[in-house]
């Protein structure tokens, strides 16, 4: 997904509208937690202004993570709308809004690559679950035990078990 600015500036005051399927598959790479990703579609329009272009991106695909309690492989649907602005160097200074992150023109293309790549990595979650990890989970193992909201139990500080043997007795 990388365009001339010479080609893309043919559209002025006009709408460039493009779509295409990327292969992200190297952000398994930069995520350990991806453990799948499949091909991204990015759909889109560009409006090319004289000194600003603007990106409209509706980008879909579909990631499996873990589950966090389970580690069983879940699906992770991605819908991502964003818009995103490139100036040129020159023109950075005189443009920059505080509100906006705009993108520098490096050379003389545009590259959207790489900037699909950092909006996928910014939609995971911290954490997923499988719709039966209640289920299919451990409740506990040699030294530790699942406790969930609710459930805690009231344990006695042994030091503290003969004192409340006493105050008992005292009732």
């Amino acid at each position: 997904m990388k365009w001339l600015i010479s080609r893309l500036r043919t559209y002025r005051n006009q709408t460039f509208e493009f779509e295409e399927t990327v292969d992200l598959s190297q952000l398994k790479d930069a995520d350990p937690e991806i453990r799948d990703i499949s091909p991204i579609h990015v759909k889109g329009s560009a409006e090319i202004g004289p000194k600003k272009i603007t990106f409209h991106l509706h980008i879909t695909g579909e990631l499996i993570l873990p589950c966090a309690l389970t580690l069983a492989d879940v699906r992770f649907p991605l819908d991502i709308h964003s818009t995103e602005i490139f100036l040129e160097k020159e023109d950075m200074e005189k443009e920059a809004m505080a509100d906006e992150e705009i993108h520098v023109v490096e050379g003389n293309a545009i590259d959207l690559t790489p900037v699909v790549q950092e909006l996928v990595l910014l939609e995971i979650p911290m954490q997923v679950y499988s719709e039966n990890a209640e289920q299919n989970m451990l409740r506990s193992g040699k030294d530790w035990e699942f406790i969930g909201e609710g459930e805690e139990k009231k344990k006695i500080d042994p030091r503290l078990l003969k004192l409340t043997q006493l105050l008992e007795k005292k009732d």
